[in-house]
């Protein structure tokens, strides 16, 4: 990643950035669930729902790029690749823990 080239590349507006980073549902449940602790493809697959293959790896791939997670593969038969977050991607926890706490304030009201 070229953080000059991103930093000309990001929106102005610091609230833009973060949705440009995290605004989409797959990827705030890839945080939501890395926040854990590491966790293989499968496990993610499992616990983010209803993604496909496909989408999964095209999102991990952007959040590793945005140096939000890093992937560790085991020189194994078959290989074995775990997802974690970075200390950037790390420091998202108090959003997502916002997110959450405005969610079952939600829930309440319904």
């Amino acid at each position: 990643m070229n953080k000059q080239n991103d930093l000309k590349e990001t929106p102005a507006c610091p609230v833009e950035t973060t949705l440009m980073l995290i605004g989409n549902k797959w990827k705030v449940l890839i945080l939501r669930d890395l926040l854990t602790g590491k966790k293989r493809f499968g496990e993610l697959k499992k616990s983010v729902g209803n993604v496909s293959q496909k989408v999964l790896t095209a999102q991990l791939r952007a959040m590793e790029e945005n140096g939000l997670l890093t992937r560790k593969v085991y020189a194994e038969v078959p290989p074995r690749v775990e997802y974690s977050l970075t200390e950037l991607g790390q420091s998202l926890k108090p959003i997502l823990d916002s997110m959450e706490q405005w969610g079952i304030e939600y829930k309440k009201t319904m």
